[in-house]
């Protein structure tokens, strides 16, 4: 083989995933005639799971891109041509280049592993959502019927439709002042002229649009259906008085161990999920069809479902079990932003035993949440609402949220999924059984 053959590389499409057969290419980084650097990323692709990056392993010249955006290429294919920038033998060109795809994924980059070992603790989690108007909390800070404000700005925020205990005040001694209403109200009432302008632009244009199915969408689909046809589903609601966990939400928001990180009832509902878990272990097993055995984790590998762009995906917090209240709801504000920026890593995806689904950001109370495949429960949080309840025989404003708990019946049986499901509503109404440490 002469000189020129000898620098040529052809870069082919790593599996980057666990079986991975085939990917679209999103968007290319490099183009013809440009020189490029050892781990420059060259392309975007989209597996079945997620958006990967992939770096290149050699400096030189892209000479050729061998797949246009859009196309859908098969593992194994050549995908970009390369003029390397030192001649290399060819069994030495395949031999690193094997190496290296091995570890694409958002680029070459140091890993420390993380070794920490188990430990013995009290549970407890915080699962940050985004809602899905951005408005000041309303809802989330515990009700106080002894807010500090003046008349006249109780007065404004009853004229303009703002409940007060969902403010955070500014004035002396944390009181409400008026421009914490009049910044309220603006921010609700942006959110509702854009909204009203999302709803008209819904019906200009064409009347039919067509997209493939395709990536993380056609792979959740396929998911689903399986689930539901394959584990006997059951649901089971229950409604429960959340006041003292919101307040307790709150007593944290305050702490600098938690500065700029939004906590939200999700969060408590994740911590307590793995605490029940423990007394019922039925809730965290799935089902080996092949060797016709149930198998029980020691472990919590906690699934979120996050809504992306690109469709819907369930990455997991693996040992989500072992973690503090602080470390936990990090990690779930990592997995969410991660996830919806689409960068969410295969591993990722896989092994969770365990999964939430917060609706209530949509101002949806119950619903009947489908299991993630090989898993035997998922809880569906609902909307945190002030409604009428009855406490000490006399009616009185409670937080009030409805949790829906969909398991294989395979799995868990009613009496079992109505122990787990009781016990988590017993510790969001009385988050001072368990230890947040």
């Amino acid at each position: 083989m002469d000189e020129v053959d000898r620098e040529v590389f052809e870069f082919r499409l790593p599996d980057v995933g666990e079986g991975l057969e085939e990917a679209e290419i999103v968007q290319w980084k490099v183009s013809v005639g440009q020189k490029i650097e050892v781990n420059q990323i060259m392309v975007e692709i989209e597996s079945s799971k997620s958006l990967v990056e992939l770096p290149s392993p050699y400096a030189g010249t892209v000479i050729e891109l061998l797949a246009p955006e859009g196309e859908i290429v098969k593992v194994g294919k050549s995908i970009i041509r390369i003029q390397l920038a030192e001649s290399k033998p060819i069994h030495e060109v395949k031999i690193e280049s094997e190496r290296t795809q091995i570890l694409v994924g958002s680029g070459p980059r140091n890993v420390e592993e993380n070794t920490r070992g188990r430990r013995q603790r009290n549970f407890g989690a915080v699962l940050p959502t985004t809602s899905a108007v951005s408005v000041p909390v309303i809802g989330l800070i515990p009700h106080n019927p002894s807010t500090l404000a003046k008349p006249l700005v109780r007065k404004l925020a009853r004229e303009l439709g703002i409940d007060l205990t969902s403010l955070v005040g500014t004035g002396p001694e944390g009181s409400i002042s008026r421009s914490d209403v009049e910044k309220a109200a603006g921010a609700l009432s942006e959110n509702l002229v854009n909204t009203a302008t999302r709803f008209k632009s819904r019906f200009e244009g064409p009347r039919e649009n067509r997209i493939p199915i395709r990536g993380v969408q056609k792979v959740m689909a396929e998911a689903m259906v399986a689930s539901a046809f394959t584990a006997p589903h059951v649901t089971e609601f229950i409604t429960v008085d959340v006041s003292a966990s919101i307040q307790m939400l709150a007593r944290f928001q305050q702490e600098p161990d938690f500065a700029n990180l939004r906590l939200t009832p999700l969060a408590l509902l994740a911590r307590a999920m793995c605490v029940a878990a423990r007394e019922t272990p039925q809730i965290n097993s799935s089902w080996d069809d092949a060797s016709q055995e149930i198998v029980f984790k020691n472990y919590v590998n906690l699934g979120i479902a996050t809504a992306t762009d690109r469709g819907l995906i369930v990455p997991n917090i693996k040992n989500a079990d072992e973690l503090s209240f602080k470390e936990l709801a990090h990690s779930i504000a990592e997995l969410v932003n991660v996830a919806r920026a689409g960068r969410t890593e295969p591993k990722s995806l896989a092994g969770g035993t365990l999964s939430i689904t917060n609706i209530g950001v949509f101002g949806v109370d119950a619903g009947t949440p489908i299991l993630p495949p090989g898993e035997s429960a998922i809880i569906a949080l609902g909307a945190v609402a002030q409604r009428p309840w009855v406490v000490n025989g006399e009616i009185v404003a409670r937080h009030v949220a409805t949790l829906s708990l969909s398991f294989d019946h395979r799995l868990v049986d009613g009496a079992q999924g109505s122990k787990f499901l009781t016990d988590v509503a017993l510790i969001l109404r009385e988050p001072a059984h368990i230890s947040w440490i």
